[in-house]
């Protein structure tokens, strides 16, 4: 199983430069980098993020980051994954663009 982040453009542009992030606004404000599951990144994308173009979607393995990986209760009590420390560059295991079409987040194939 993978985890997922969604950045804006300059968010994920600022990890390729640096090699690591800690993370959006909503990240800095909250003390962790926040993650959503396969089957919770679609929700996070139209509560979050809205309209939004030039999205990137990065996929990481939860078990490579396990020590500083916490699932806690979030939205409707589900559990969502925190990481508290940065995000590495080496952290992500692949990333694609999340276009915006018809109004809603195109998610790939290789999620389902």
């Amino acid at each position: 199983m993978l985890i997922y982040k969604i950045f804006r453009a300059p968010e994920w542009a600022h990890l390729e430069a640096n090699g690591e992030t800690l993370g959006a606004p909503v990240d800095l404000a909250d003390g962790y980098v926040h993650f959503s599951t396969a089957e919770q990144a679609a929700e996070t994308a139209a509560k979050h993020f809205k309209g939004e173009e030039g999205l990137m979607l990065l996929a990481c393995d939860p078990a490579a980051m396990a020590a500083d990986l916490k699932w806690e209760p979030s939205r409707g009590g589900a559990l969502f994954p925190h990481l508290y420390r940065p995000l590495r560059l080496t952290d992500v295991l692949w990333h694609r663009a999340l276009p915006l079409i018809g109004g809603q987040h195109q998610f790939p194939e290789e999620m389902a």
